[in-house]
């Protein structure tokens, strides 16, 4: 006589089970690391953006060491260098901007020129590049177009200096006139 009666195996379909909830695990897995890694590589390609952005801002940019009123009624005497890690410049490429506030008609005055007229420190004339490690003079003109001069703006007063290099960084320095006298230190 056979016995032909089916019996309820629930030791198998608790292993089904854990399978199903195996294989889903393996799945969520899978999908959670392909997140992880496609996020790992869109920061690395972001990472490299700005450090390849940072880089070019870096190597074309001026160092201002000091900054002397020469000549108070038209210049400034500025000492700089190239910034470290800067690569060759090309001085016709390089601005510069005073904006200030005259003092008798507080009327509002910007200068801007280029670099041409750089020169080494030891009063060397330039090739139209400044290389870096080398110390560089310039006098910059203060009354071409406006007139940003230390006696224009006045003792106590301030003129804002921005250097700029085509493809490059910017700098920014304030002069801050406390002495109208040539040789006065305003940086």
């Amino acid at each position: 006589m056979k016995n032909n009666s089916i019996k309820n195996d629930e030791i198998g379909s608790i292993g089904i089970g854990a399978m199903i909830v195996f294989i889903a695990l393996i799945l969520v897995a899978a999908v959670a690391s392909a997140v992880i890694i496609q996020t790992g590589e869109k920061l690395q390609q972001n990472a490299q953006q700005t450090g390849s952005e940072t880089q070019q801002e870096i190597s074309g940019k001026i160092t201002v060491t000091s900054v002397f009123v020469w000549d108070n009624t038209a210049s400034y005497l500025v000492y700089f260098e190239t910034a470290p890690g800067s690569n060759i410049i090309d001085e016709t490429t390089v601005q510069y901007q005073m904006t200030c506030e005259d003092d008798a008609t507080n009327t509002y005055q910007y200068v801007s020129d280029d670099f041409t007229t750089a020169t080494e420190f030891d009063e060397t004339a330039l090739t139209n590049n400044l290389e870096p490690g080398i110390a560089y003079a310039i006098q910059m003109d203060a009354t071409a177009g406006g007139d940003c001069s230390a006696t224009s703006v006045g003792i106590n007063s301030q003129v804002t200096l921005w250097i700029h290099v085509e493809n490059g960084g910017s700098t920014y320095e304030t002069l801050s006139i406390t002495d109208t006298s040539r040789g006065a230190q305003v940086i």
